[in-house]
């Protein structure tokens, strides 16, 4: 009996219990294995993969989450975490995944994802269009001697009555809802601040986490009015940890990347932001300032 094709094996859905399965497919493409984030993806979202023929895990794997809700589905999905295992790299594998993700799982839902160079022409096959670019940046943070406040406003650690406030003013910011990753992030971050005027009526004026992925600590969501806020926040979230610090930073907010730089974080890589059936993000992108993860938009 002729096996099938590599391009016509099922495409399954992935849970939790598929954990370790993506993190070695992580680890067999030169990534780290990020067994945390793969965690909280694959909780907060949904897996698609494809089982290896050789029986050695997976061949294949992304994830999407799925962000709002309309009558008609999700108001956005983003894609992230797409890996193919080495050994069955540039067979159309890749492609295969991934059209049936957005063509069939997904179809007529407004896309997003972060694009690799070496991923961006078949995403641009598939209908995306690039609509921004993020920067990564790595490095031990460095104190200037002088103060990270501004004065302008009081960061301190989030405690449960800020969670609505929280949600509030994300959802604003983001452009969509996204309660059911934000209210995850108590458990998975190691820091969760937030930041309010020093005027007395306690509005909140951004918040930000950093969660652990592998040696580092990444910092994101990164909401803020402006940018003394989050360099407030990024301050006192590098104070609270001796990680090397990740963060992947819209490139129009170049104030603040050049501060970053300044105080010790180097650019490591730049990536695409795609979207397909949208002209760009929704929400505020002056305020919008790292993602929780490139992978979850």
């Amino acid at each position: 009996m002729t096996p099938p094709h590599i391009t016509d094996l099922p495409i399954r859905a992935l849970t939790v219990d598929d954990l370790h399965r993506c993190a070695d497919l992580s680890e067999d493409r030169g990534w780290l294995r990020e067994d945390h984030k793969w965690g909280l993806l694959l909780a907060a979202g949904n897996g698609f993969g494809v089982d290896a023929p050789d029986g050695r895990g997976l061949a294949a794997a992304c994830v999407v989450t799925r962000y709002g809700s309309t009558s008609t589905g999700p108001e956005l999905a983003a894609i992230g975490m797409v890996l193919v295992a080495d050994r069955y790299a540039r067979q159309g594998m890749g492609r295969a995944l991934m059209t049936h993700v957005c063509n069939d799982v997904l179809k007529g839902i407004p896309l997003t994802l972060h694009a690799t160079p070496y991923g961006r022409p078949l995403y641009e096959e598939l209908g995306f269009e690039t609509t921004g670019r993020a920067e990564m940046l790595v490095g031990t943070f460095r104190e200037d001697g002088t103060s990270d406040t501004h004065g302008v406003a009081r960061v301190r650690p989030a405690v449960a009555d800020d969670l609505p406030r929280i949600l509030r003013l994300d959802a604003e910011v983001f452009g969509a809802d996204r309660t059911h990753m934000i209210t995850r992030l108590p458990a998975f971050a190691d820091q969760l601040l937030v930041c309010e005027d020093h005027g007395g009526d306690g509005t909140l004026t951004g918040y930000a986490a950093a969660w652990p992925n592998m040696h580092t600590h990444v910092i994101g969501p990164l909401i803020a009015r402006d940018t003394g806020t989050a360099k407030s926040l990024i301050a006192a979230l590098a104070r609270g940890t001796d990680r090397v610090l990740r963060t992947d930073v819209d490139v129009r907010h170049e104030e603040l990347l050049a501060w970053l730089k300044e105080r010790g974080l180097e650019s490591v890589a730049f990536n695409a932001v795609m979207a397909r059936d949208l002209p760009d993000l929704p929400g505020d992108w002056t305020r919008r300032w790292a993602p929780l993860t490139v992978a979850a938009g």
